[in-house]
């Protein structure tokens, strides 16, 4: 990193950080090597909801593990689109960041701050993980659970 292109840079980006994984941990090094300082904005569950999505974690959960990585000096919570531009000049911030998913969407506040749009980690993302997980619903929980019966009758029978 180079000091002086840094010296006095506040990074910004938001999220929602559910299932937190490697993905989110690369985006915020990555963000947090362009400035001295990283704000995380964590969507609420509320603002979440607005969105519809559903998170697994809670917010307050989420902001915690968000705000324990080394990486990150502040969380604040995320409960609005429009809050952004307010943020940014609220903070002082030189660097707006988000990942390339959201490509041309927050181009509007080019005029108060760098955007830049980071790559995301490939082969892992919340959705992808949630997509998994659905498997696992109440059917398939009882279909593994008598599964796993029979498995233990028949070990049984052959000791």
């Amino acid at each position: 990193m180079n000091a002086t292109a840094t010296t006095g840079r506040t990074v910004l980006t938001y999220g929602t950080f559910d299932l937190f994984h490697i993905g989110h941990l690369n985006l915020l090094e990555r963000l947090r090597s362009m400035g001295d300082r990283l704000i995380v904005g964590v969507s609420t569950d509320e603002f979440n909801a607005t969105k519809g999505k559903r998170t697994v974690i809670p917010f307050a959960e989420r902001s915690r593990l968000v705000s324990a990585i080394k990486h990150v000096d502040q969380v604040i919570p995320e409960t609005s689109w429009e809050q952004k531009r307010d943020d940014i000049r609220r903070y002082g911030v030189s660097v707006f960041g988000i990942g390339a998913d959201w490509q041309g969407s927050f181009d509007e506040l080019k005029d108060v701050c760098e955007v830049v749009y980071l790559p995301r980690t490939q082969g892992i993302s919340t959705t992808e993980l949630k997509n998994a997980l659905r498997i696992l619903d109440q059917t398939h929980v009882k279909d593994l659970k008598h599964a796993l019966d029979v498995i233990s009758t028949i070990i049984a029978r052959l000791e």
